[in-house]
C-alpha cells in the first residue's frame, strides 16, 4: 500500500512537483502557447518553462519538508489549497494574480467573498486541493541525509540556473510578458505578490503626509455629498448614450455627466485617487481629513472597504447604521442613506461633507445587489460563475444594479433639495470600471498597462444647480479634491484651478 511503505523525499517531492505543474498551470502554458512565436524556439521555450517549474517546485518541496518535517507538510498542504483557489479564479474570472489583485483579496470581507462561492468552487478545492492533501500527510517518508539534501536541492537549483542562462535570447520576450506569466505560476504568484503588496502598503501608508493648512474664506451654508461608486463603467450609463435606460432618475435631475478615466483598476488605488490632491505613490492627507481640519463637518458611510485612513468620528458602516435604524434593510446599499437627511439637518457646522462609499455594482453577484423592484431588465441568471452566464443575462443583472445606483444618486439630490437653507452639490465618481466578458475578462484588477477600456472608463456625474461648470472634454478622479475645495470656498496652496470643474 502506498501509505504504508516509505518513499524517498526526492520521489515525494517529484510527484508533488509534477502534480502541481500539470494540475495548476494549464492557464500558464495556454498563455505561453498563444503569445510566443512558435517554431523550434517556441518548443524550446515551452519545454524550458515546464522544466523550470518542475525544478523550482521540486527544490521548494524538498527543502520545506526536509527542514520542517510535519510543519513543512502543513505548509505544503496549504499551498495546494491556495493553488486550487487560485486556479478557480483564473479559470472562472480570467484574473491575473498580481500584487494589486492580492491587495483586493486581503481587503475582501466575508460579505464580498461569499458572493464567489459556488459548487464549482467547492469541486476545485475538494478535487484539486483537499484530496491531494491525503497524499501529502499520508505518505511516509525516508528523509535521507544532509548529503542527499545538498545533492538534490543543489542539483535542482543548478538545473534552474542552466535553463535560465541557456535561454538568454528569450529574456526580452519573457520580460515583456513577465506580469502575465508570473501571475499564473502557482504557488509563487499569490505568495510573492502578497509580500509585495504588504511591503508596498507599509512603505506608502505608514504615515500620512500633512498638507498645508487650509483656510475657509466662505461663510455660506454648504453641503456636498460625494458618492464613490464601485465597479461602475461609463458605457453602461444611458447618460453617456447607452441604449438601455439605466439612468431614469438622474436624467430628470439636470445633472452633468463628464467623460472620465480611472487612475487604477482596483478599489484601494481608485478610492485613494478620488480623495488625494495629486497622482502620487505617497499617502498625503486625504480630502475628508483635510476638510475636517478646515472646520467642515464630515460624515463617512460605507458598505465597502479599501479607503485610506479616515479620521472623522462620524464613520458608519452598514452594521452601525443597522444598529441605529433596526427597521432598515441592510441587504442593499440603500441603508447608507438611512437618517442622512436628519444628520445633515442636525449639523451645527456651516459646511457639511458626506462621503458614501457604495458596493452595488461589484460582481460577481450583481443580481443580488439591488432590491427586486429594480430588476427592470430580464432575464437574469443568478449565478456567480460569470463565464457560464450568457452576456445578455450578465448585462441585464449589471444594468439593473446601475439603475439602483442611479436611484441612490437621485435620493442624494432629493435630500439636498429638501434643505433649501443650504447650497448643495452631489458628485458620483466610480473607483474603476468593470469587464463583463469582453475578451473573456470579468470584473476588474488588470494592471493599468494592459487594462481594457471597460475597466478604466468611469462615470463622473455632477449635480450643482447653483454652480457654473466648466465645459471640460475629460476629467479624472483627482478633479474631485480640487472641485470640492472650490465648492466649500476653502483656500489652500495645493489647490489647482486646472483640476477644478467649477468656473468662477
Amino acid at each position: 500500500m502506498i501509505f504504508k511503505e516509505k518513499a524517498s523525499l526526492a520521489l515525494y517531492s517529484l510527484v508533488l512537483s509534477v502534480y502541481t505543474v500539470c494540475a495548476f498551470h494549464i492557464p500558464f502554458f495556454t498563455y505561453l502557447l498563444q503569445h510566443q512565436e512558435g517554431g523550434f524556439n517556441g518548443v524550446v521555450l515551452f519545454v524550458t518553462a515546464a522544466l523550470l517549474l518542475l525544478s523550482i517546485n521540486f527544490a521548494f518541496y524538498f527543502l520545506l519538508v526536509f527542514l520542517l518535517r510535519k510543519v513543512g507538510k502543513v505548509i505544503l498542504a496549504f499551498t495546494l489549497f491556495g493553488d486550487a483557489v487560485m486556479l478557480y479564479f483564473v479559470n472562472t474570472y480570467n484574473v491575473l494574480v498580481t500584487d494589486e489583485m492580492m491587495g483586493n483579496v486581503l481587503a475582501t470581507q466575508y460579505s464580498e467573498a461569499s458572493g464567489f462561492f459556488s459548487w464549482a468552487f467547492v469541486l476545485y478545492v475538494l478535487v484539486l486541493g483537499v484530496i491531494p492533501m491525503l497524499y501529502v500527510f499520508g505518505r511516509k517518508l525516508d528523509y535521507g541525509s544532509w548529503k542527499g539534501f545538498a545533492g538534490f536541492v543543489g542539483g535542482a537549483l543548478g538545473l534552474v540556473a542552466l535553463l535560465v542562462f541557456g535561454n538568454m535570447k528569450n529574456w526580452p520576450w519573457i520580460d515583456r510578458n513577465s506580469t502575465e506569466l508570473g501571475s499564473l505560476i502557482a504557488p509563487w504568484s499569490y505568495i510573492v505578490n502578497t509580500f509585495r503588496y504588504e511591503a508596498g502598503k507599509r512603505q506608502k501608508e505608514v504615515k500620512e503626509i500633512p498638507l498645508p493648512d487650509p483656510v475657509s474664506v466662505s461663510d455660506s451654508r454648504d453641503v456636498c455629498i460625494l458618492i464613490i461608486g464601485e465597479s461602475a463603467r461609463r458605457d453602461h450609463f444611458s447618460l453617456y448614450g447607452y441604449g438601455k435606460e439605466t439612468n431614469p432618475y438622474t436624467s430628470r435631475d439636470s445633472v452633468t455627466a463628464y467623460v472620465a478615466d480611472a487612475s487604477a483598476t482596483y478599489t484601494r488605488a481608485g478610492v485613494k485617487a478620488i480623495l488625494e490632491y495629486k497622482d502620487t505613490p505617497e499617502l498625503y492627507e486625504i480630502l475628508p481629513n483635510y476638510l475636517e481640519r478646515a472646520g467642515v463637518d464630515v460624515f463617512w458611510r460605507t458598505s465597502n472597504w479599501g479607503e485610506p485612513p479616515v479620521h472623522t468620528e462620524k464613520y458608519y458602516r452598514k452594521q452601525d447604521l443597522k444598529a441605529r435604524f433596526p427597521e432598515a434593510d441592510d441587504r442593499y446599499d440603500g441603508i447608507l442613506w438611512e437618517g442622512l437627511r436628519e444628520d445633515i439637518a442636525g449639523s451645527e457646522a456651516e459646511k457639511v461633507f458626506v462621503v458614501v462609499h457604495t458596493y452595488t455594482n461589484h460582481g460577481p453577484s450583481y443580481f443580488g445587489n439591488y432590491p427586486p423592484e429594480f430588476e427592470v431588465f430580464t432575464p437574469v441568471n443568478p449565478s456567480v460563475e460569470m463565464g457560464k452566464v450568457s452576456q445578455d443575462e450578465l448585462f441585464n443583472a449589471y444594468d439593473n444594479s446601475i439603475v439602483y445606483t442611479d436611484w441612490l444618486v437621485h435620493q442624494s439630490i432629493e435630500i439636498l433639495r429638501s434643505l433649501p437653507d443650504r447650497r448643495g452639490c452631489v458628485l458620483f465618481v466610480s473607483d474603476h470600471g468593470e469587464s463583463l466578458g469582453e475578451n473573456n475578462l470579468y470584473m476588474h484588477g488588470v494592471p493599468m498597462a494592459m487594462a481594457p477600456r471597460e475597466q478604466i472608463e468611469i462615470p463622473f456625474v455632477v449635480w450643482a444647480p447653483d454652480e457654473r461648470l466648466k465645459p471640460l472634454d475629460k476629467v479624472g478622479q483627482h478633479h474631485v479634491f480640487h472641485s470640492v475645495l472650490h465648492f466649500f470656498g476653502i483656500e489652500s496652496p495645493v489647490f489647482d484651478e486646472e483640476m477644478c470643474i467649477f468656473a468662477d
